[in-house]
């Protein structure tokens, strides 16, 4: 019952970090069903879990930081390390490989109906379990981190406070480049166990065009990239602020241009079949 109670309490504290969580739910069910969602965020999160546990213990593979426990009691903890902390890797990193697929899928024209004009993503189980696939999501998932980390190591100027510190901090505004590689660390292990499952698991059941449901995951990498973008210029850190955008704004028009742009079309056969999967 107090597990109950302080987990409740944890959703009441850290709203925002359960409607992004929600929201990855939702996207990801859509794409690739509840039976690989669920595995896809129970490694996520156990990976980020034991390298969060590590790295307050050894500094691997983050670099050495520390969790203070200032809000122990209001939300929870697994050992040292709050909940809702380790929990952000798993959405983090399915936005990140929504961003990935869009760049590497193959194209195989362009979309009907409400999305008329963004080419057609093929979502093959060879394309979206590959190498390239598997190290751009890595990247993407760093990435994203040179924007978050910065802000939250200045929580105690907003709402989510003071919670963890680095004992050396880095030169990127306070937060250690390891930190940055520990991420991508996460992201590789990560998906390194997901693909082998994936690839196991009965083919999906999908529409002719795939890009609108790996776009709800997009959103979502670029929903948690506004957001923090959005404290970061609140508490005041322009310069911060405008580093994180100029950062990302390459990544984006990229996007677009892969996805509006006409593109040669693919003709190699779907690998995957049409057999369908539960929902």
């Amino acid at each position: 019952m107090d597990l109950l109670v302080l987990f409740l309490k944890t959703i009441a504290f850290r709203p925002y970090v359960f409607v992004f969580l929600a929201a990855f739910l939702f996207a990801a069910i859509r794409l690739i069903g509840w039976r690989r969602t669920w595995r896809f965020w129970l490694i996520s999160w156990g990976t980020a879990f034991v390298c969060e546990y590590s790295s307050t213990r050894t500094g691997i593979p983050f670099g050495w930081y520390f969790y203070n426990g200032s809000t122990v009691g209001q939300e929870l903890y697994f050992a040292d390390v709050p909940f809702m902390d380790s929990i952000s890797f798993s959405f983090l990193l399915y936005a990140a490989y929504c961003v990935a697929l869009c760049l590497l899928l193959p194209i195989d024209g362009a979309t009907p109906f409400i999305t008329r004009g963004l080419n057609r993503l093929r979502f093959d189980v060879t394309a979206r379990t590959s190498v390239p696939v598997l190290l751009l999501t890595a990247l993407l998932f760093a990435f994203i981190d040179m924007v978050i980390d910065p802000v939250a190591l200045r929580g105690d100027r907003w709402f989510l406070g003071k919670i963890y510190f680095y004992p050396d901090p880095g030169m990127h505004f306070g937060v250690p480049f390891a930190n940055y590689v520990g991420w991508a660390v996460v992201g590789i292990l990560s998906l390194a166990l997901y693909f082998p499952l994936e690839r196991r698991l009965p083919a999906l059941s999908l529409p002719a065009s795939v890009t609108p449901r790996v776009l709800l995951g997009v959103g979502l990498y670029y929903g948690v990239l506004a957001f923090n973008l959005g404290v970061t210029f609140w508490i005041g850190e322009s310069f911060m602020g405008l580093s994180g955008l100029l950062m990302h704004l390459p990544v984006l028009a990229l996007l677009l241009f892969r996805l509006i742009n006409p593109q040669t079309v693919s003709s190699t056969p779907y690998p995957d079949g049409v057999h369908a999967e539960e929902r």
